[in-house]
């Protein structure tokens, strides 16, 4: 019965782990899209305005 709770232990502490782990990667990846968006936005609008500008 102690081995079995020791196992039980372990299992919930390592699945624990794995939680904080997966949740920090998809908020970085969430953090890199919004700064992707916010730079394809900006050249977007850096070559309208080049085109804009000579006319």
């Amino acid at each position: 019965m102690k081995k079995l709770t020791l196992s039980l232990m372990l299992l919930v502490i390592v699945a624990m782990s794995s939680c904080s782990v997966i949740g920090g990667i998809f908020k970085a990846g969430a953090v890199v899209g919004v700064i992707a968006v916010i730079v394809v936005i900006a050249i977007v609008f850096w070559i309208i305005s080049m085109f804009s500008g000579k006319s």
